[in-house]
């Protein structure tokens, strides 16, 4: 039996998988009770009236290109959420298992793990230490029921970079045991290179990307997730079988294209460069306490009045994120860094 196999539901790895219409677009349609004719007029071929393509094969080969690994690599999605529903959903038993978290950080994995019955375990991240990664605790606290460990870098909400070389280490020690989701929905705006080049050599590590942030996608919704083909193989049979839809897939591809992606390099450029402005300007800011470094597409602050600063936003036409909710974080407010034009205008309002 695979490793992946001993680790996952035996129900899902039982399980008879949905037989979705056959895809052979070199015939005409006659097989999946759809409308002949597109409610839009134009091709009726290739409308909106027809299914689209299962786990399509042009988006895979342009994200198997972009993220450099293998086709069979790669779990295409609505936005990362559905990868992390989906890992939730093979491998942790309601009642029976459990997924360990680093609070603070994005609120989905405890969720996805809750709503599948899953017990939330949690290592907080050190944030006397810049909201570092506990190596020690998540290995202390990752019991035989932990099925799966989820890890954020750069992390959401603080924007930090979790420590590779302990991740890593995380990963070897859990092989066999557990699967390490890390998210790299915030890669891009870093320096550091994707843990893709090392999936190969260790099966048990997962990544969650998504063209939301850097691809300027959020509205079409689609992520992808890498890992090992036995773990892609695992999740295509519950992933409901038209998951893309044709709108996405379009916008999708026009991304991918040479020149999108070209000029997606340079809004990152751009995007970079108003980061460190906003970090800059906002630590002089008379009614913020502290401004966290950042790798990500945002800025985290602490106020004095994180209230009366959200208020001064809104005032001024401007939606921050209250991250009060989060653990540690009762006075700080989250920022998207927006155009120089909206980061001045913010600047302006907490002057």
């Amino acid at each position: 039996m695979s490793w992946v196999n001993e680790l996952a539901r035996p129900d899902i790895v039982a399980l008879k998988v949905y037989e979705h219409a056959a895809w052979r677009p070199q015939l005409e349609r006659l097989h999946a009770n759809e409308l002949p004719w597109s409610p839009f007029g134009g091709d009726p071929a290739g409308g909106l009236n027809r299914y689209p393509e299962p786990q399509p094969r042009a988006l895979v080969d342009r994200l198997a290109a972009l993220y450099g690994v293998a086709r069979e690599s790669v779990l295409v999605g609505r936005g990362s959420d559905e990868a992390i529903d989906l890992i939730c959903r093979a491998f942790c038993r309601a009642g029976h298992d459990d997924v360990l978290v680093c609070p603070p950080t994005f609120g989905m994995y405890a969720v996805s793990a809750r709503i599948q019955g899953a017990q939330v375990i949690e290592a907080p991240l050190r944030s006397a230490h810049g909201f570092a990664l506990d190596e020690a605790a998540v290995l202390e606290r990752c019991g035989p029921a932990t099925k799966v460990v989820f890890l954020c870098s750069p992390n959401n909400p603080t924007g930090n970079l979790l420590d590779e070389a302990a991740m890593l280490r995380i990963a070897r020690a859990l092989a066999g045991r557990s699967l390490l989701v890390v998210d790299e929905a915030y890669i891009e705006f870093c320096g550091r290179a994707s843990l893709a080049a090392v999936l190969r050599e260790q099966p048990n590590l997962a990544l969650l990307r998504t063209l939301s942030k850097a691809h300027g996608l959020a509205g079409a919704r689609c992520g992808a997730l890498l890992a090992d083909p036995q773990v892609i193989a695992l999740l295509r049979k519950i992933i409901p079988p038209y998951a893309v839809p044709r709108l996405t897939l379009d916008a999708a591809l026009a991304a991918l294209e040479p020149a999108a992606l070209e000029a997606t390099g340079a809004r990152l450029t751009m995007l970079r460069q108003e980061r460190a402005r906003m970090l800059l300007e906002l630590a002089k800011l008379p009614s913020v306490e502290r401004v966290w470094p950042s790798e990500a597409n945002f800025a985290l602050a602490e106020f004095a009045d994180a209230g009366a600063a959200l208020a001064r936003a809104a005032a001024a036409g401007l939606l921050v994120r209250d991250a009060r909710s989060y653990p540690g974080l009762a006075r700080a407010v989250r920022i998207s860094i927006g155009t120089p034009q909206q980061n001045s205008r913010l600047l302006e309002a907490w002057s």
